[in-house]
């Protein structure tokens, strides 16, 4: 069972009622202007902002990304802030030994995880989550003719999805899990516990077919993350920045209860409609095995497959030759988030 609200999180939070809440899972914003309502408006209709639509790669095309390569230390101050007030919101609403899963980036990591220790979390291991990404390696701006063999960053191939706790107030785990339903983690089986790494896909035709989300993870893997955070199966799992309703989706599949939080309209609507019918995909796919069962179309396109060969064949020509063009922004927000 789950419910959805179309609010805003910091709001909700503050109506929400203690000791109510027994894990988080959620893809927040990357953005520090990305995601205000000027950006989206112009995402929205194709025209101006702060995003880029990276050329395309063997002839796959690539997903928008916003410009936050290089934090200032205003921005870095501002992200902090953020995730630093929305955990203290956070922390009434979870039961002692709460686990919060934060989807983030590799340049965004540290600053999340500093911002919520400060607000009295716990850093656990980050699950990190491989994947075929077509983000990075690309050549220095409007010089890639200059020079053919340099990349301004690495390639990513990984994502990391933090993990916190609220600290137990037990003696011991097993006396929280005991009281509270709360303090580790789901194994995948009794002999097979949670991996620190996942193997993971694009997220397959069939469900961006039902939900057009820029942000929408892969079922497969969201099962496997949903299902890790309640340990004993039971309680109330939160997303606050809902967003395609991936993980609530999940949540159904995996037969938790869920709720799910989204700021902004359109895509509060968008998740409504998502939500059960990407729970139904999958039939027997309940987070439990790491191997993806065989309907699961998730690998990358194969002209996909040997990216720097293509670029090596076809080099760009200059700035001119990128597709200037909108990307649709991520879940809703209080106010300017993360980069």
């Amino acid at each position: 069972m789950y419910q959805v609200f179309h609010a805003d999180c910091f709001d909700w939070l503050r109506e929400c009622e203690p000791h109510s809440i027994h894990a988080v899972c959620t893809d927040p914003p990357y953005g520090l202007q990305e995601f205000t309502e000027k950006e989206v408006s112009k995402l929205r209709v194709g025209s101006g902002g702060v995003w880029r639509l990276p050329p395309a790669i063997g002839g796959s095309q690539r997903d928008p990304l916003p410009r936050f390569t290089v934090l200032d230390n205003a921005q870095k101050h501002e992200l902090r802030e953020f995730f630093h007030d929305w955990g203290k919101l956070l922390w009434p609403a979870l039961v002692p030994g709460a686990q919060v899963c934060v989807a983030g980036h590799p340049i965004l990591q540290p600053l999340v995880q500093v911002a919520l220790a400060d607000a009295g979390y716990e850093i656990r291991p980050a699950i990190m989550r491989l994947y075929f990404s077509f983000r990075g390696g690309d050549r220095p701006k409007n010089a890639e003719r200059e020079f053919p063999d340099v990349c301004v960053t690495p390639k990513g191939a990984y994502e990391p999805w933090m993990l916190f706790r609220k600290p137990i107030a037990e003696r011991t785990v097993a006396e929280n899990l005991r009281r509270w339903k709360t303090g580790g983690l789901r194994r995948l089986s009794a002999d097979k516990p949670l991996p620190d790494v996942i193997p993971s896909g694009r997220t397959p035709d069939r469900e961006e077919g039902i939900s057009s989300h820029p942000c929408l993870k892969p079922q497969h893997f969201m099962r496997i993350v949903v299902r890790a955070l309640l340990p004993l199966a039971e309680g109330t799992i939160l997303d606050p920045f809902m967003g395609s309703g991936s993980s609530i989706a999940a949540a159904e599949a995996v037969g938790y209860e869920s709720i799910g939080v989204e700021i902004d309209e359109e895509f509060f609507r968008l998740a409504q409609s998502a939500i059960p019918r990407l729970a139904a995909l999958y039939a027997g796919s309940a987070g439990d095995e790491l191997e993806m069962n065989a309907d699961y179309d998730s690998r990358p396109p194969r002209d996909a497959m040997q990216p720097a060969l293509v670029l090596k064949e076809h080099p760009p020509q200059n700035a001119s030759d990128r597709q200037p063009g909108k990307a649709a922004p991520s879940t809703g927000r209080r106010r300017s988030g993360v980069a």
